[in-house]
């Protein structure tokens, strides 16, 4: 693979971004890192580093176009790269997660490879493009790195379970008190979030195609 950083004409960034950079008068400067670290395809690292994960976020758009945040994991190898620019998926959704209705051929998609006890971490903005019963493929749009800053170094280890296997699901439409608590102790929790403006201009069909997100929020 002979690329790097961002080929294309139009921005990485899309329209919301691009207004925030420019109130903060870092638009130029945002540009030139952001063509400098976003690529359109997975470098040979990134590749391994998924390759050798054992779970990773996931961020979608319910048919209301309410963004969720969701968790797939797996036997390391789960995720594979079969090219720089397809990430194949072996793994089910846990049982009562939103992403069982949510993932279907040509929705946009976000995910988040996170190594906590290295506190590395890699995002990718794409696209289904194959959905089935147990797996899934996804074509890259974007690639990039976050920086450890503030990541909790932490230990894990993968037990065998069954995704499927039902388990109580309770559905809260505010925040209570044992919510609070737990939001308010907690050093680290992920969200997922979506730009579906119609607004990209000409970078249009870029940025549609890496619109969502998710994220990592983190206390010093």
């Amino acid at each position: 693979m002979t690329l790097s950083g961002w080929t294309r004409t139009e921005s990485p960034f899309h329209a919301g971004e691009l207004a925030i950079q420019a109130r903060l008068g870092v638009q130029e400067q945002s540009d030139k890192q952001g063509r400098r670290v976003i690529r359109e395809f997975l470098p040979g690292q990134r590749r391994q580093f998924f390759a050798q994960l054992p779970y990773v976020l996931v961020g979608t758009v319910d048919a209301s176009g309410n963004p969720w945040a969701s968790i797939l994991v797996g036997n390391p190898g789960f995720l594979s790269t079969p090219d720089a620019r397809t990430l194949e998926v072996v793994a089910k959704p846990l049982f009562g997660d939103p992403l069982l209705t949510t993932l279907a051929d040509g929705i946009d998609i976000g995910l988040l490879g996170i190594e906590l006890q290295t506190r590395r971490r890699n995002r990718i903005n794409e696209v289904v493009i194959a959905a089935r019963s147990d797996r899934f493929e996804v074509q890259v749009e974007q690639c990039f790195g976050n920086c450890p800053q503030y990541i909790q170094i932490r230990q894990s280890e993968f037990t065998e379970f069954d995704p499927a296997s039902p388990k109580s699901v309770h559905r809260i439409e505010r925040l209570g008190k044992q919510e609070q608590s737990v939001i308010t102790t907690s050093d680290t929790f992920f969200i997922a979030t979506a730009y579906q403006a119609e607004l990209a201009g000409s970078a249009r069909a870029c940025h549609q195609l890496a619109k969502l997100g998710i994220a990592m929020l983190e206390k010093n």
